[in-house]
């Protein structure tokens, strides 16, 4: 009979055969039944954070974000927009893309009978459709801002009104500052008019649909 000596060294030896590991080999100190064990779960662990850690990263990063504008652009004094109609502009969105940084917005000074709840001096609405990202332009004949590619059509207020885009035009942050018109940042809006950080065309911002298209660090 072994002594009880005996006994705690063999259970304090790295090697399988000294531990009696079943299907032990002389010199090994894993079995190889262990180190596949633990090589899928690691290979599981790597494969869960790939998918999990992106996906957290999107839903987190609107928590962490600066609200501050991060770039003004002067679009002109406030002489030149009133609250009937809306003035287009050009301003620049990518500094360094040249002209492929350059996106027209439409200027109207807001109005007594304006009902969103936005609090915005003036009302910024970008020409990227919500269907695709084609350009929209405004009608005043008709007080309807419409996409000529796919027909989708947004009321004056930049909600959908018919075709297929899935929430209204993004509107801009704006400022008046010395009598100018400052444009900042960009931002999404759901079907009610409510703020949302800023989405890719195509991506929803009601329901259920909001969580499946969450919002990209930049765009």
């Amino acid at each position: 009979m072994a002594s009880l000596k005996d006994t705690d060294k063999q259970k304090r030896s790295p090697y399988t055969v000294d531990r009696g590991v079943p299907g032990g080999f002389e010199g090994e100190t894993v079995t190889r039944r262990r180190l596949f064990e633990g090589g899928a779960l690691a290979v599981g662990g790597l494969a869960s954070a790939a998918f999990g850690l992106p996906a957290l990263g999107f839903a987190l990063g609107p928590v962490f974000s600066d609200p501050s504008p991060r770039r003004l652009r002067d679009v002109g004094a406030e002489a030149e927009f009133n609250d009937q109609t809306y003035i287009p502009r050009v301003i620049t969105i990518a500094p360094d893309s040249g002209e492929a940084g350059k996106t027209t917005i439409y200027v109207r000074k807001r109005s007594q009978q304006d009902t969103d709840r936005l609090d915005q001096p003036y009302i910024v609405i970008s020409t990227r459709c919500a269907h695709l990202g084609c350009p929209v332009r405004y009608v005043q004949a008709s007080e309807r801002f419409i996409c000529p590619c796919h027909g989708g059509i947004y009321d004056r207020y930049g909600k959908v009104a018919g075709g297929p885009p899935v929430r209204p035009l993004d509107r801009f942050e704006t400022v008046v500052q010395g009598g100018r018109v400052l444009v900042g940042d960009r931002f999404s809006l759901n079907s009610k008019l409510e703020r949302f950080s800023t989405r890719d065309p195509s991506n929803h911002v009601d329901g259920l649909w909001q969580y499946i298209y969450p919002p990209r660090p930049t765009t």
